[in-house]
């Protein structure tokens, strides 16, 4: 093999290098409301004129189509390229687009898993974008894994947690996993935190209080703020409509904003950071770069 043929970049690094940023938004635990999230902070991002592709990486569970009210749609496609699909201004792209009927079953392991995210990130028209949000289903497994490898340098993660103390351990897992593979915490989100009566106004804490900043401070991490308990958002999700647009004053949609704004500030922060690389000597890894026991190269 000629030294061209090894250095040639792949259809993913490809596809990445006409995007600005690309962020990683994860969790320990399911249940969190991560993919809300996701979704919530591309929107804020688009309404303040960024160009925008949310990726839905869970292969068997995808929730992009629900979020959006796009149950059903099918991705089209366009030569050897699939065209993402639309919504409020940004590319979306999930596995929930690429099955025949929204009830069917991805059924498949490890191998086909990464096949699949190789292909959503390498042979989508995703254009050239200021932010690329990747919504990794919970765990430290195969999806978020894969994700890492695949993109080589995400420019950073962004923690989900609720504020109850069994979530906010499996987000120490989630803390541990960006620090073994060299990727940057952009902070910890605390989403579901407290609930405020819409007749009383009295806030009542639901799930606890305060896990989420209790852990950022623990491990001396970034803490992007609480995300309040808003009905509207379940019910704009269904009905595919962008909650910040239509209740951008209430207090959970402030809190989104605030939370992009301290992300955005963070990557502008970042230094120039050398990719993991790995000394464990197995051979699991599809590249050198990310490992489950990569460390930072002194």
């Amino acid at each position: 093999m000629s030294e061209h043929e090894v250095n040639e970049p792949s259809a993913v690094q490809l596809r990445m290098s006409a995007i600005k940023h690309k962020i990683v938004v994860l969790s320990g635990k399911g249940g969190v409301g991560k993919s809300t999230v996701s979704a919530n902070l591309a929107m804020s991002l688009a309404a303040k004129g960024f160009s925008v592709g949310l990726l839905d990486a869970d292969i068997h569970g995808p929730s992009v189509p629900t979020l959006f009210n796009l149950v059903g749609q099918t991705a089209t496609q366009t030569n050897d390229a699939i065209n993402p699909v639309t919504a409020n201004g940004i590319k979306l792209m999930s596995a929930g687009f690429m099955i025949a009927h929204p009830d069917q079953a991805i059924i498949v392991r490890g191998p086909a898993k990464n096949g699949i995210l190789e292909q959503m990130l390498g042979q989508v028209n995703w254009g050239r974008l200021d932010y690329l949000i990747i919504d990794c289903p919970p765990g430290t497994g195969d999806e978020p894994l894969s994700v890492c490898q695949l993109i080589n340098s995400p420019d950073g993660g962004v923690v989900v947690t609720t504020p109850q103390e069994i979530a906010a351990a499996d987000v120490r897992k989630s803390i541990q996993f960006c620090r073994k593979l060299n990727l940057p915490i952009l902070g910890i989100l605390e989403n579901m935190s407290g609930f405020v009566c819409p007749k009383c106004g009295e806030e009542v804490h639901l799930f606890g209080k305060d896990g989420g900043r209790k852990t950022a401070e623990k491990f001396n991490e970034a803490f992007l703020g609480r995300i309040p308990i808003d009905p509207a958002i379940g019910l704009c999700g269904d009905e595919g409509r962008s909650f910040l647009e239509h209740h951008g004053e209430s207090a959970t949609a402030v809190a989104f904003e605030k939370a992009v704004e301290q992300i955005d500030t963070a990557l502008q922060l970042l230094p120039g950071k050398e990719p993991a690389t790995c000394d464990s000597g197995c051979s699991s890894c599809s590249s050198s770069s990310s490992c489950p026991t990569a460390k930072q190269e002194a």
